[in-house]
């Protein structure tokens, strides 16, 4: 349940971003939605992978680079998807900023980290 709550956040984050972003287009909602998917895969796969080989990196920066690794997985998803088209790395990296942070946003207001973690005190 809560992977399927991530990606109609991330679906719903991506479509705000994109609206805003005249570096980031997408075709429609449903190709949202597959990017959210394709994304959340990619976090699960490719994300730890980039962590680990740029270890050094992200602890001298003090966990900035993680900003790249996003962007870099950013750039991939508009690689495997037709329908997602972002116009360079520096657009990939403000796409992965404002999609975190739009992100965060709608879990706030909508109160879906505090019930998480309520659930697991009891």
């Amino acid at each position: 349940m809560k992977l399927f709550t991530q990606i109609l956040l991330t679906t719903f984050s991506i479509i705000i971003v994109t609206y805003l972003l005249p570096g980031v287009h997408i075709l429609d909602a449903w190709h949202a939605l597959l990017l959210a998917v394709v994304l959340t895969g990619l976090n699960m796969i490719v994300r730890p992978v980039l962590i680990l080989l740029t270890l050094p990196v992200t602890v001298i920066t003090l966990g900035l680079f993680l900003f790249v690794i996003n962007a870099i997985n950013i750039l991939i998803a508009d690689y495997l998807m037709d329908s997602f088209i972002v116009d360079g790395f520096w657009w990939a990296l403000l796409f992965s900023i404002l999609l975190t942070i739009t992100t965060s946003i709608i879990e706030n207001v909508l109160g879906i980290k505090k019930d998480a973690e309520q659930r697991k005190k009891y």
